[in-house]
């Protein structure tokens, strides 16, 4: 396949790979989603890049460090790797949402970035998310597949789910 026409999915990090526990940034205090791991192995035997997009105002507001987030960032890729899950890429906004940054969802700046240094086709992409914020951007990144996670509506999103293992079934 040209790398032009890559497909992929993006993932937020906190709710999506992790339980969101609020500004998490220690290891101790990081929890694999249940059925995590099938289900990015499963979208990438299907050919997808996974592509994590992640807000992290903690970093802005001083909760913690850029460095902290890449010790946790270094040690969640090594989990991952272990499990036979490849990362193609991870792009955080580190911005309080005060700084109204280009990057920081629900504005696309971090999805348009990935779209552009790994020739993806966000006609052919996903969006995995769990906040309207992940949803707005994605659509405004031209994401056309938009999964919100959890029970929370929102009018960007094109498909809802409860559980990580209903991706499978929209992708049949």
């Amino acid at each position: 396949m040209s790398k032009a026409g890559r497909k992929a999915f993006f993932l937020d990090r906190d709710g999506v790979i992790n339980v969101d526990r609020g500004y998490v940034s220690k290891v101790d205090d990081f929890i694999f989603m249940d059925g995590v791991f099938p289900v990015l192995r499963a979208l990438s035997a299907k050919g997808y890049a996974l592509i994590i997009v992640t807000n992290q105002s903690g970093i802005g507001r001083g909760y913690y460090t850029a460095e902290d987030f890449q010790v946790l960032t270094d040690w969640m890729l090594r989990k991952l790797e272990a499990e036979g899950i490849e990362i193609a890429g991870i792009y955080s906004c580190p911005h309080s949402p005060e700084v109204n940054c280009h990057c920081r969802k629900p504005a696309p700046g971090m999805l348009l970035q990935a779209i552009r240094e790994h020739g993806i086709d966000p006609a052919v992409s996903w969006m995995v998310g769990d906040k309207p914020s992940d949803m707005a951007a994605a659509e405004a990144a031209g994401i056309r597949n938009r999964v919100l996670l959890g029970r929370e509506l929102s009018g960007h999103c094109t498909h809802m789910i409860s559980t990580l293992r209903e991706l499978a079934g929209l992708l049949e």
